[in-house]
């Protein structure tokens, strides 16, 4: 199993991952995109999606890492988003939720394919929270996240996923989110948590980053945003790495 990539990526903290979703970029902006966030230099790029109508995953995973600067890891919704030409495998278990198919179904059916692919895993605690709208990944793993005036509650799920042996904790506001995590929760969970923490969902601005930053966060994670906005994005990136 190839290793290094979350030595690499946790010695370069605080730090922004960028996140792609096969289901929202076209095939023709792949190549152009990925170039994008790589002269941004960005931590590493996340591929993932709550649903995956791309028919192609392994060919956008590819075409990904033949043109990123940076590790490219795999940020599943599924057993089936999966692919050998990945440097590593965020693998999740969705603690704040009930759902056993989302803490351990999905993984069991991924392990075998994972091993034979000899892609490095990154065990990780992901945990929802309440954003303000409903967001895919509420609706896909059938679950509900943590209410976002609980930080009791976040942290003990954040404590129990490095008690049980988790590499980092990711607290997940949702893509599209209203609101970014809040920086009481961050500051609360990275109090009592002693492994890397990720946030990520609702980052809009420097002023967003800055404030996960300085709650505790390290890194912060951008989707929509990329996209959407590159101007911002870059600008973002551009912040925290100053």
């Amino acid at each position: 199993m190839r290793k290094g990539v979350w030595h690499s990526l946790n010695s370069s903290k605080p730090g922004v991952i960028a996140l792609f979703d096969p289901d929202r970029i076209p095939d023709k902006n792949i190549v152009k995109l990925t170039r994008f966030v790589s002269d941004c230099k960005v931590n590493a790029i996340l591929i993932g999606s709550s649903l995956l109508k791309n028919e192609d995953f392994d060919g956008f995973v590819l075409k990904v890492k033949g043109s990123a600067g940076c590790p490219v890891i795999l940020f599943p919704g599924g057993s089936h988003q999966v692919s050998r030409y990945a440097d590593g495998i965020f693998f999740l278990s969705l603690l704040s939720g009930r759902n056993p198919e989302f803490l351990i179904g999905e993984h069991v059916k991924s392990v075998f394919l994972i091993r034979s692919y000899n892609i490095e895993v990154i065990p990780v605690g992901y945990i929802l929270i309440s954003s303000g709208n409903y967001t895919a990944v509420e609706y896909i793993s059938n679950t509900r996240p943590i209410p976002r005036n609980k930080p009791e509650i976040v942290v003990a799920h954040a404590l129990a996923g490095e008690y049980l042996g988790m590499k980092a904790i990711y607290l997940e506001a949702g893509s599209g989110a209203e609101e970014p995590v809040p920086e009481k929760v961050v500051k609360e969970v990275k109090k009592y948590i002693s492994i890397p923490l990720i946030v990520g969902g609702g980052i809009r601005r420097c002023m967003d980053a800055k404030n996960l930053i300085e709650a505790g966060a390290d890194f912060i994670v951008m989707g929509s945003i990329i996209e959407n906005s590159p101007r911002k994005f870059k600008k973002i990136v551009e912040f925290v790495k100053s």
